[in-house]
């Protein structure tokens, strides 16, 4: 079934309500990045009018110390970097966004995910490459535009950051989640009362940010398909039951790769995995990354199975999606699945 059939269908049901809290989360996975260029202004705007609960910022600083919304720290698989900047192309031949400024970074433009060796689009089918005007966006920009149209709209539609290798940063000579945190402060995002999550890959972090830096909103700890990840946190220890009682220690939810929930057999069957329960019996949330009906996990037959095994049969609180509308649609059918678990 293609993607238009399976819109067709899911949104037949869409008119069926169920409040966000008696539901799973849906989270924009870099916004409505399935239709739109991943995390521009314009896939966020999407996403919130689709009906996204959460809508995710990858956070990455400038040159001057200021954080923009990119997925990685380079800047030459979403943007025309080495046309505008071929000077700035560092030793490994990446360009990154932490060697220019913002001025310089408004300069480029934003495009489909391609990739940089070959020019090639990473998802043929989504927006053309190289149509319309996409730029770089700031964090602060994209609140002020998500707060906007939250009081226009109505809606209560929450945030969802990432701080984006913080050890690298560092490294650097910059402090990102130093940079960061104030800043969704003063936006109104501080407490668990807020509706903001909190996300990051190293475990370090996600430990200086709860005891150092004193953040007292919700904060989740993501989770890798590998085993350990480039900072050395062990993935592996810490999915283990002993290890999410630990981790429950100083987060509030895991973030884990799909894998990790669900694999299929040859016949297309699914299996699921202790770890939505284990991280359950432990207090955390467990919010999954990430749902592409255009890429789905090897062996899973469908777009319905990837959904039924996630939400009916794993029980997951919520999950990253590309396609807001798909998922959205899905959990508001009458069969659709447990209540979300809110600390």
């Amino acid at each position: 079934m293609n993607l238009k059939n399976i819109l067709g269908l899911l949104l037949l049901v869409a008119g069926v309500g169920v409040a966000a809290e008696s539901r799973p989360l849906v989270i924009a996975h870099r916004g409505a990045s399935g239709y739109l260029p991943e995390h521009t202004l314009a896939a966020k705007a999407y996403a919130h009018a689709l009906g996204a609960d959460f809508l995710e910022q990858d956070l990455v600083l400038t040159k001057d110390d200021v954080p923009v919304v990119l997925h990685d720290i380079y800047l030459d698989t979403v943007t025309d970097v080495a046309m505008r900047f071929p000077e700035r192309k560092r030793a490994d031949g990446r360009f990154y966004a932490l060697d220019l400024t913002l001025v310089e970074l408004k300069q480029l433009r934003v495009t489909e995910r391609f990739n940089a060796k070959t020019g090639a689009p990473v998802f043929a089918g989504r927006f053309p490459a190289g149509q319309a005007e996409f730029r770089v966006s700031t964090l602060e920009e994209e609140l002020q535009l998500i707060q906007g149209l939250n009081r226009s709209t109505g809606r209560s539609v929450g945030i969802y950051p990432e701080i984006k290798q913080p050890q690298w940063h560092r490294a650097q000579g910059h402090d990102i989640s130093k940079i960061v945190l104030p800043l969704l402060a003063r936006y109104g995002y501080a407490t668990k009362n807020d509706a903001c999550f909190l996300q990051c890959f190293e475990e370090a972090e996600v430990k200086r940010i709860r005891r150092e830096l004193g953040w007292q909103g919700h904060l989740v700890m993501l989770i890798e398909a590998s085993a350990q990840g480039a900072d050395g946190t062990n993935f592996t220890t810490m999915c283990t039951p002993a290890g999410l009682r630990e981790l429950a220690k100083v987060a509030d939810g895991i973030g884990p790769s799909l894998g990790r929930i669900a694999t299929w057999t040859d016949k297309g069957e699914a299996k699921i995995s202790n770890l939505v329960s284990d991280a359950h019996a432990a207090g955390l949330v467990v919010h999954a990354y990430t749902i592409r009906v255009d890429e789905l996990p090897k062996r899973c037959p469908s777009a319905v199975a990837l959904h039924i095994a996630l939400f009916t049969m794993a029980g997951i609180d919520g999950v990253f999606t590309d396609f807001t509308d798909v998922t959205r649609a899905w959990l508001l059918a009458p069969h659709a699945g447990a209540p979300a678990r809110l600390k």
